[in-house]
């Protein structure tokens, strides 16, 4: 069964952050998420790189001491968790995501090569996803954010590098996705303990075309499929030929973005493509990428809200059959 996530970050607003952070939780759940990540409203290389780079919250040099890997935005999510069970009587599900070991490290130590911080900074993010186990919720996935794996050519790893970090962030009993910008690792990942290859498609179409399904199969990998487009700068871009004019200034034409681009009509076909190709292979659909460069919350949940419609409509299709 498909189920619908998101990648995590969303737009932020004035007021005491961790009350920000259960606004957003409600605000996810109310557009229909199966399992929404926890609001991501920090950089989210900082977030963690911070923590490292203090010694005394490390064992070994950027090995994170296990009661200081704490992703301070969970206590937030205890709290919404807690109401979820008391409003429905069910136990809510989350998906919490860690910046992945490739993409601190480059963050922290640019093009340099040194394979053992590597190990550590790959220790460091599982003791992270360790320490948002709670009670009050169910992790129903973790996912390790791998933007530049595939895009970016400074990076000085070897493959069996890459893949031992891997190995070493998702060794533990939860489910794993790994999320990647471009599919030109998903053969590494696919030989990983990785469970699931999550690719940005609805802005690339042709990221689908590079993902072998023979692979997937033989290897027991699933696919996180993107089925909605994120990238709001391009799309603004778009609009502004489309009238002539400057679309950051009118917010009447800033929704056409929803109401013209990201429809659940779009969705649904984009949905039924990828279906087409992978099947059953497909396990999460959702945004292609975090929402937070959005200009408001309201347009975000707007596009997470066509998300769930163009689901719907397309599992309506499948019962059908």
């Amino acid at each position: 069964m498909m189920m619908f996530d998101d990648v995590g970050s969303f737009p932020s607003s004035q007021g005491d952050y961790l009350k920000v952070v259960e606004d957003v939780m409600r605000m996810k759940l109310m557009c229909g998420l199966d399992v929404p990540t926890y609001p991501q409203l920090r950089d989210m290389n900082t977030m963690f790189s911070e923590i490292l780079e203090d010694e005394k919250n490390c064992e070994q040099p950027f090995l994170v001491k296990r009661e200081k890997a704490e992703i301070v935005e969970m206590k937030a999510v205890e709290k919404v968790a807690r109401e979820w069970k008391k409003e429905t009587g069910e136990v809510m599900k989350i998906k919490v995501c860690v910046t992945g070991p490739v993409e601190l490290y480059l963050h922290l130590f640019g093009t340099s090569n040194y394979p053992d911080i590597l190990v550590n900074i790959a220790r460091s993010v599982r003791r992270f996803f360790l320490s948002s186990l709670s009670p009050s919720y169910e992790v129903q996935v973790v996912s390790i954010d791998e933007p530049s794996l595939g895009l970016n050519p400074a990076i000085m790893f070897s493959e069996e590098d890459i893949l031992e970090a891997l190995d070493i962030a998702s060794a533990h009993r939860i489910e794993t996705q790994v999320h990647l910008h471009s599919p030109l690792y998903s053969e590494v990942v696919c030989n990983s303990n990785v469970d699931i290859i999550g690719v940005e498609c609805a802005s690339e179409p042709s990221n689908l075309e590079l993902i072998d399904k023979w692979l997937l199969e033989d290897t027991d990998t699933f696919l996180r499929v993107g089925i909605a487009r994120t990238d709001i700068h391009a799309m603004v871009s778009e609009l502004n030929e489309r009238y002539s004019t400057n679309v950051w200034r009118d917010e009447s034409l800033m929704r056409k973005v929803v109401e013209e681009m990201e429809t659940p009509d779009t969705i649904t076909s984009r949905l039924r493509r990828a279906w087409e190709m992978f099947g059953d292979r497909i396990r999460y659909v959702g945004p292609d990428c975090g929402l937070g460069s959005w200009p408001s919350q309201e347009l975000a949940c707007e596009l997470l809200r066509n998300t769930k419609q163009g689901i719907n409509a397309f599992s309506e299709t499948l019962r059908g059959r």
